[in-house]
């Protein structure tokens, strides 16, 4: 709408947000960047991301001219726009090895810090693309042409909103530099960035999908070759060093679905840092969620997770989502009712009836945000 025509709508898994016409048929190009390979001491390895963001891009703009298209109206929009969209995997595995829980200040400020340098490395990458290969077609008159970086379109919602926005803008890095090198030589893609789900690729990879909190710390996994019992290895270390890791708390485990909540003899900060995803506040997903967006040129595959969910408390949830600048949401993950009463009885163990209605972790999606 700003330039080269509207967004009806997001693609099936919310993170993809491009034009579509009679013409043109949005195309999704995307890639995800393994966070635990890129971490070093704790910390995160900026220089390995650069290398590895500045080769993702590379691949992913060679995509669109070696991909076959099943029919001309997406071969025409994703060769004059050059839409790709990498994302991240493996965040709360980060956070992991940073003992940091997702539900805390330290969890956002580490979501809008990595996000700011996958940002900044992956618009710098499409940058020097440009330079060597060319702009891509349209790109004469869009914001990258005027020198409007993600960060700087927030102005745009603040000045049609008014008040009701509430979104952090800080930032670390050189943006000045870099928005005056885009306009000077332009950007080889139209969009560059976007959080898929990565439901398939992070478990090939072996690590937590996407953005998202741990779903179970304790679960079975079934397959051609049988039942396997998964238990979060990162979990299992930390209970091994405080000499906890025994039958009793195997049971006690399997009892209570894999969460430590009600597990007495488990240590407050375990507790805190192996919270699963229906025992982390949703608010705490959106403002991690917010600082992220700020970077982003489309949007991000966000999941909420609320145990018991209400009118009231739906209301309150995306109505935080809309004033935190969030631009699409993903599923809204409810447990079931026999599940809630047993994970909120401590020592219920009359009500230890089977789960037949729980969410799956593996709802349909699309193929491409895999």
């Amino acid at each position: 709408q700003q330039h080269a025509g509207v967004v009806h709508s997001s693609n099936l898994c919310t993170e993809i947000t491009l034009n579509t016409s009679a013409d043109e048929i949005a195309v999704c190009n995307l890639g995800s960047v393994n966070l635990v390979k890129h971490m070093k001491d704790g910390k995160l390895d900026i220089e390995k991301l650069q290398k590895t963001i500045k080769t993702a891009i590379r691949m992913l703009d060679n995509v669109i001219d070696i991909n076959y298209y099943s029919v001309p109206q997406a071969k025409n929009s994703n060769l004059r726009h050059r839409p790709i969209g990498l994302g991240l995997m493996g965040f709360q595995d980060a956070l992991y090895l940073q003992n940091i829980p997702y539900a805390s200040e330290e969890a956002v400020t580490f979501a809008d810090r990595c996000m700011e340098h996958i940002s900044y490395c992956a618009i710098t990458a499409s940058s020097e693309l440009a330079e060597e290969r060319g702009t891509y077609e349209s790109y004469p008159g869009s914001l990258w042409s005027q020198g409007v970086l993600p960060i700087d379109s927030i102005q745009f919602v603040q000045a049609s909103r008014g008040k009701y926005l509430d979104q952090n803008t800080d930032q670390t890095l050189d943006w000045d530099t870099l928005r005056e090198r885009v306009k000077k030589v332009g950007m080889r893609n139209s969009n560059v960035m976007a959080i898929a789900p990565t439901a398939t690729i992070s478990n090939i990879c072996g690590v937590t999908q996407s953005t998202e909190p741990t779903y179970q710390n304790l679960f079975v996994k079934s397959n051609l070759s049988g039942e396997f019992t998964v238990v979060n290895p990162y979990m299992v270390h930390d209970l091994k060093k405080r000499g906890l890791w025994d039958k009793v708390m195997i049971h006690d485990l399997k009892y209570y679905n894999g969460s430590l909540a009600h597990i007495e003899r488990a240590p407050k900060d375990l507790k805190e840092l192996y919270a699963t995803a229906f025992e982390v506040e949703p608010r705490w997903l959106v403002d991690a969620a917010s600082r992220r967006g700020k970077w982003l040129d489309q949007a991000h595959s966000l999941n909420l997770y609320m145990a018991e969910p209400s009118g009231k408390k739906l209301d309150t949830l995306y109505r935080m989502a809309w004033i935190r600048g969030l631009k699409t949401t993903y599923y809204l993950r409810t447990m079931g009712a026999t599940n809630t009463e047993k994970a909120t009885i401590a020592d219920g163990k009359l009500n230890a009836v089977s789960v037949t209605n729980a969410p799956s972790p593996d709802e349909p999606e699309c193929e491409a945000c895999q």
